[in-house]
């Protein structure tokens, strides 16, 4: 009859055993679960990338009128191509900090009188610091009925991850439209704008065209590193189970 004691060793290397197996499924089916939620970001972001595309490039439409703001939405209208008919409030315009493939300046935001009354922001573009003042670029300030052409894109609130927007002292650093608004006294302001197309300003400032269109993609080397981690969960955990075993 066998002596008890040569079982207890046995019972504890068992459980050392199943636990070494049951960490190496945890860690295999997380990275797999994480890979496969990658792999549906990639799609989500191909289908992204393509509708906006589509939006980009359709010819212009008009924007929506006062009624339909409400239903106007990033997921839907960010980058539509549109067109927008009024006059500008030269005079209320409004300085957004920028850094663009240009170097540093600033956003020129300009409220867009509606035929309806309503305003509409337009991003004409930007200035390089040194011509901020409107008055540097007189020939810029248009009058009379103007008709512009560019991108939807929805009001920016608050201001950007590091710093935020100052409107009591006109320091913008996102574009902020429906803020700009109230600190111009002006109601009715539409919560989207246009960034303008590259069409020549008068004295070619401000400069238009520059929207970047890019969505950073890297769901699939995200997705091929999470298999490769549960790969390698699966080795390193037969790697532990051999070696208790010879023990």
């Amino acid at each position: 009859m066998p002596n008890s004691e040569d079982n207890a060793p046995k019972a504890p290397r068992k459980s050392r055993l199943v636990g070494i197996g049951l960490i190496t499924l945890f860690f295999f089916a997380t990275f797999i679960g994480l890979g496969a939620w990658q792999i549906e970001r990639l799609s989500w972001k191909l289908d992204l990338i393509a509708r906006v595309d589509a939006r980009v490039h359709a010819p212009a439409v008009s924007v929506p009128d006062e009624g339909g703001w409400k239903a106007v939405n990033a997921a839907n209208d960010e980058y539509r191509h549109v067109i927008a008919s009024g006059r500008f409030l030269n005079d209320r315009s409004a300085l957004v900090y920028a850094s663009t493939e240009r170097g540093p300046g600033f956003w020129v935001l300009t409220p867009l009188q509606l035929d309806s009354g309503a305003i509409l922001y337009v991003n004409r573009g930007w200035v390089p610091t040194d011509r901020k003042d409107a008055s540097s670029r007189p020939e810029a300030d248009l009058t009379g009925p103007v008709q512009v052409t560019g991108l939807m894109r929805i009001t920016e609130p608050g201001g950007t991850f590091l710093r935020s927007n100052d409107p009591a002292d006109g320091r913008w650093y996102s574009r902020d439209v429906i803020a700009m608004g109230e600190k111009a006294g002006l109601s009715r302001v539409a919560p989207f704008f246009i960034d303008a197309d590259d069409t020549p300003n008068p004295g070619g400032l401000p400069v238009g065209g520059l929207t970047i269109v890019r969505f950073p993609n890297s769901h699939l080397s995200y997705a091929l590193t999470w298999f490769a981690m549960a790969a390698l969960s699966l080795v390193g955990g037969a790697i532990l189970i051999r070696a208790e075993r010879r023990r």
